[in-house]
């Protein structure tokens, strides 16, 4: 009778003990689910809140966009390029020739206006937190082209950087008026590069400005 009553005791404490070890068991494996789902919702936060690059660029002859494409190949960004509904030829773009368009466009602004551009809507636009800005300088000024998408976008919470092309011009102050134009975002300081710029000057450039 005794080793009898001694053996259930013994099952009672096992299982006792099985059962406690089983509450502990399942109190550890949801601590560390709610560990998992605490990182992952973590990251997907800092994922969330971590905005993408885009290059915006109008090129003429090419020049701008072989910088743009530097850049955008340098910092891991996408590129968009602005493109006219009737694109300027050779011959538009012969600023030496009174008569080309370019020239006439130059000597009346209401042809200006009437640039158009295939569209102005940029894919999850929302998306980018910085925005490189190119464009080819014309008569001192950014390249008129380029008005429309800056009239047609809100660069609010954005950080701009503009970047141009030219023979000789400096950039001037053309990053301001288009600043000055689009009435949101925040403009930095631009840069210039010369008609057929260096590809390493142009990358070491698109570094610096992102790490500083």
């Amino acid at each position: 009778m005794r080793q009898t009553m001694q053996k259930v005791m013994s099952l009672v404490l096992a299982a006792g003990l099985l059962a406690g070890c089983s509450a502990q068991s399942s109190t550890a494996t949801a601590s560390a689910a709610a560990t998992t789902a605490a990182a992952a919702e973590s990251t997907a936060a800092e994922t969330e809140n971590t905005g993408a690059t885009l290059v915006v660029y109008f090129s003429g002859t090419g020049n701008t966009r072989a910088v743009a494409e530097t850049i955008a190949d340098t910092v891991g960004a996408d590129l968009y390029e602005l493109t006219p509904v009737d694109p300027y030829t050779e011959e538009d773009l012969d600023w030496t020739n009174a008569d080309s368009r370019v020239s006439q466009e130059h000597e009346n602004e209401t042809l200006q206006d009437q640039v158009e551009l295939t569209t102005t809507t940029v894919e999850n636009w929302d998306s980018y937190d910085v925005v490189f800005f190119g464009y080819p300088i014309w008569w001192g000024n950014a390249a008129w082209p380029v008005r429309q998408f800056i009239a047609d976008n809100d660069f609010t919470g954005k950080t701009v950087i503009p970047f141009c092309t030219s023979a000789s011009s400096g950039i001037g102050s053309s990053g301001q008026d288009l600043a000055a134009l689009a009435g949101t975002g925040d403009w930095q300081e631009g840069q210039r590069f010369a008609s057929q710029a260096d590809a390493s000057e142009v990358a070491a450039w698109a570094e610096d400005v992102l790490a500083g």
